[in-house]
């Protein structure tokens, strides 16, 4: 694959930042910590299913002490739409925990401090951190690694090497704002089965559109 060099990039980006220049995640939330709870939710979930069940629990709980109040069963109760709701709601109450105990209830604003959280991985903490804190932050989903691998902004087997790569190979001016165009570009346009190359802003730059070859 074909990497994009740095002209490319910026008219990638310059692409994105017109046809959208405050992009925002899709993802329902009050503060930083019912950020964080959403988040942690939305492994293996829609956005939509994550909003949909987090409208009526965050209407209840807005920060770690009221989690802690409502309790595990309570929460499973309210989230059980959400796969895998039994292992996240045990994470929540265990970072909502550790919250209350060791930050006085407020959320973290460093990356290694949040990836001691549980249910918090690398992704799930770069996309707290550059919402809630403004952080130029890369979170890299499916979506970003799927979106950065076809277009030549990066060239990665995992998504450790993408992160990096993008990392590098952004300019700063975009880098607040990329994760958010990479992954609306990625669920809306750039799919996983049968992309829409010719609903595309970026076609002329992408060479997997170019060659005919966005599988």
């Amino acid at each position: 694959m074909k990497l994009l060099n740095k002209h490319e990039i910026v008219e990638l980006f310059e692409r994105f930042r017109l046809r959208a220049p405050e992009p925002r995640g899709e993802l329902h939330y009050t503060n930083s910590y019912t950020l964080l709870v959403a988040v942690i939710l939305s492994a293996q979930a829609t956005d939509r299913g994550v909003n949909l069940a987090t409208g009526p629990l965050f209407a209840q709980v807005d920060n770690a002490q009221k989690m802690l109040d409502f309790g595990l069963e309570n929460l499973k109760n309210a989230i059980k739409s959400i796969g895998l709701y039994h292992s996240k709601a045990a994470h929540i109450m265990a970072t909502s925990e550790i919250l209350v105990r060791e930050y006085g209830g407020e959320v973290p604003n460093t990356l290694d401090a949040l990836i001691k959280l549980p249910g918090v991985g690398r992704k799930t903490a770069n996309v707290v951190l550059n919402i809630a804190f403004g952080h130029p932050t890369i979170a890299v989903d499916t979506h970003v690694f799927r979106v950065a691998n076809r277009t030549g902004l990066a060239d990665g087997k995992n998504v450790a090497e993408v992160e990096s790569q993008l990392e590098s190979r952004i300019p700063p001016i975009y880098k607040s704002h990329a994760h958010h165009w990479l992954i609306l570009h990625g669920r809306y346009i750039c799919k996983a089965r049968s992309p829409l190359c010719g609903e595309c802003i970026i076609e002329s730059l992408c060479p997997s559109s170019l060659l005919r070859n966005c599988s």
